[in-house]
């Protein structure tokens, strides 16, 4: 495998004393997986104290961890011939309703079928390049199982211009969740700190401690249910799985969540009552980007783009209407 040659160098916080050797390159390197990591370990490029390191060593609060990274390959996505339902596109940008099970850009275990490539295959190479070559045209990015509005920039300018937008949060996204149980109040904030799990690598956490960012999220309850309900919710910081964290913590995680919630799907029956209907409703989680309002980088104008919820979210919604409804929202 061949290496860089600068060595990264990285002191071990008290938080992750008693973490694997592999597991805390990998929270560190998250570009890279724990299978290559643990490559890089057996080929001699980590060190620990000056020493050589096993993956699963448990690591110690000071100790100084160097390494020597893989370089990672620079290729564009390969262009795919995959239907997009782009809802608004001009010469400057795109916007795209993503269909939940898609991943936004190659990443380990998914080098094919993804946004990145299809959009290589219908836009071509007028994309920005301003987030990388791998990832041609994307400004930001949803979970693979989240649906909904994504925006695409077809040149760097416009990259950059929604990029200033992102990172000043004058950017508005709107998401619609349907959710396990009914918070007590009808609206309010979240606002709690949000960093890596500390020992479930795919996973973030609430945390108060050094490694975690601030999260901001609002929060309205649309309709009630009797064990569900139906939200739209307003991150106002960008944090990876704000929204799923920030509902897991509230006690109300998103239906269907297989990482912060406690079931996989949802069926016909469990929602009617009824054990002899096993038709299944929803098998990802259930959250939608619904709306997104930004200014054009190059008009000037305010600009809102909305996707219509999916069928799977909106065949759940109508049973619930249906079959579990408990009354208007309080005027509290």
């Amino acid at each position: 495998m061949p290496l860089s040659s600068q060595p990264v160098e990285l002191t071990v916080e008290a938080v992750e004393a008693g973490h694997r050797l592999d597991a805390f390159l990998a929270c560190h390197f998250p570009d890279y997986s724990r299978v290559h990591l643990r490559r890089v370990i057996a080929a001699g490029g980590v060190r620990v104290d000056d020493r050589g390191g096993k993956p699963a060593y448990r690591l110690k609060p000071g100790q100084r961890v160097s390494i020597v990274l893989p370089e990672i390959p620079r290729q564009s996505p390969r262009p795919e011939n995959i239907p997009l339902d782009i809802l608004y596109q001009d010469e400057h940008l795109a916007v795209i309703n993503k269909p939940p099970g898609m991943v936004v850009h190659p990443a380990r275990g998914h080098w094919s079928g993804t946004l990145a490539s299809a959009l290589q295959y219908h836009f071509g190479p007028t994309l920005s390049v301003g987030g990388g070559v791998c990832r041609p045209g994307i400004v930001h990015r949803l979970d693979r199982d989240t649906s909904g509005v994504i925006l695409v920039a077809r040149n760097d300018p416009a990259h950059f211009h929604l990029s200033r937008q992102f990172a000043s949060r004058s950017i508005e996204k709107e998401y619609f969740a349907l959710v396990c149980g009914c918070p007590q109040r009808d609206r309010d904030w979240i606002d709690c700190p949000i960093g890596f799990h500390p020992h479930v690598r795919e996973k973030m956490a609430i945390r108060h401690d050094a490694t975690s960012r601030p999260a901001l999220t609002f929060y309205e309850v649309l309709e009630r249910f009797d064990g569900f309900a139906a939200m739209k919710l307003l991150p106002k910081t960008g944090r990876t799985h704000q929204i799923r964290v920030h509902l897991h913590h509230l006690g109300c995680p998103v239906l269907c969540d297989r990482q912060y919630g406690s079931r996989r799907l949802i069926t016909r029956g469990e929602i009617r009552r009824d054990p002899t209907d096993e038709t299944v409703l929803l098998d990802r989680q259930a959250l939608h980007a619904r709306r997104v309002r930004f200014v054009h980088p190059v008009s000037g104008e305010r600009l809102e783009i909305e996707a219509p919820l999916p069928g799977d979210i909106l065949a759940v919604l109508e049973e619930l209407r249906r079959c579990r409804r408990v009354g208007p929202l309080s005027k509290k």
